[in-house]
């Protein structure tokens, strides 16, 4: 399994009037790991968009275990198991600077055809690079 960590402050305006992440941020949270991990690759979401395919969500689980709060690092990890067909299961965390799991779930991503709309299977240019990554993971 291939798994990419980002970590970052909790911001003031992420959080309610006790300093508490307000619960629509871990999902925002999930999207920003998912985000700076493409970059990493050096294929931003702007880039498959640009070859004419978008990603949308298809569904998000979340399990909510311990409030972040403000004043807290996290760090968020995404984590791809399979090489994707039609769909992209990536499994994520939230964990604050004491490794305490603040929230946890998965997003399934979906690939339509920019141009059309319709259904399209993952990107080549995608397909490599997660193959590649869960490859080298496997092996270490």
């Amino acid at each position: 399994m291939y798994t990419f960590e980002v970590s970052f402050p909790v911001r003031y305006y992420e959080t309610d009037q006790m300093g508490v992440v307000h619960h629509s941020n871990y999902i925002r949270y999930f999207e920003c790991a998912r985000n700076s991990m493409m970059d990493s690759w050096d294929y931003p979401i702007q880039q498959c968009e640009a070859d004419g395919v978008t990603i949308p969500i298809v569904e998000v689980q979340c399990k909510y275990r311990f409030p972040a709060r403000m004043g807290d690092t996290l760090t968020v990890k995404a984590s791809i198991g399979k090489v994707p067909a039609a769909k992209l299961v990536i499994i994520q965390s939230v964990c604050n600077q004491h490794g305490q799991v603040c929230a946890e779930g998965q997003v399934v991503l979906g690939f339509l055809n920019k141009a059309t709309g319709r259904p399209v299977r993952c990107p080549e240019k995608l397909l490599s690079i997660i193959g590649r990554l869960i490859e080298d993971s496997e092996q270490q």
